[in-house]
């Protein structure tokens, strides 16, 4: 799917090593790793397998002990930890296990929030709120707080913020991993449906095997090695 376009995310050599006392635990053992724009990848491993230090690392949330990510041409280590969250606000949207939302604030403002963090007027970052929230067909609960939404619900806004600064790349770590399987299912089907709809760009990091049913290419993460399997016909 690279059809000659730059890649939107490459890993190259990616070590990861932490330091336990007297001992060093090597957790990634040369990561390379490629994710052209409209690709939707998994990656797949049990837990403990290093799968959301990878993510991390793609993010610009934590760094490699050794390696290189370039996002869009622009290679991470070379960024202050400022320019790392600027470039995160701009280009990565993220979705966790964990939704942190905001339980202060209702779904259109936590929709809004990446927005208004960049300094987007309030009334254009709601108008851009409430397009995306029409899309993922969730305009039913604008008003609504966190604390009166089902978990699948809470997902739902947490991909809508992901969404609503237009980033070059989705990076969802462990989506499904408080949901039951149909919650999962609906979950995973929205973000199959923004993916061919849309072209959005998405790596699914999960331990979860029904994740392979809906990316076109997914990988496993065994011993710190990435190892590729290709799913046909998706």
């Amino acid at each position: 799917m690279s059809n000659g376009k730059v890649p939107v995310i490459q890993a190259l050599g990616i070590q990861k090593t932490f330091e336990l006392g007297p001992e060093r635990l090597e957790v990634l053992k040369g990561i390379d790793l490629t994710i052209h724009p409209g690709e939707m990848i998994g990656l797949l491993g049990p837990s403990g397998s290093g799968k959301s230090t990878l993510l991390n690392i793609l993010g610009g949330l934590d760094r490699p002990t050794s390696g290189q990510v370039i996002l869009d041409s622009t290679q991470l280590s070379t960024l202050s930890d400022n320019e790392l969250s600027e470039i995160r606000n701009k280009k990565i949207g993220f979705v966790f296990q964990f939704h942190h939302l905001l339980p202060e604030f209702n779904v259109l403002e936590n929709t809004i929030m990446p927005l208004l963090i960049r300094g987007i007027p309030k009334r254009e970052a709601q108008a851009k709120g409430m397009k995306i929230l029409t899309d993922i067909e969730f305009t039913h609960r604008l008003k609504h707080k966190p604390t009166l939404l089902s978990g699948g619900e809470k997902q739902k806004v947490a991909v809508a913020r992901a969404l609503v600064g237009d980033p070059l790349i989705i990076l969802a770590d462990e989506p499904t991993g408080n949901l039951d399987r149909n919650s999962s299912e609906m979950l995973l089907a929205l973000l199959k449906k923004l993916n061919q709809d849309k072209g959005i760009t998405m790596l699914i990091v999960t331990h979860n095997e029904m994740v392979a049913n809906f990316v076109n290419k997914h990988y496993y993460l065994r011993d710190g090695r990435l190892q590729e399997t290709k799913n046909e016909g998706l």
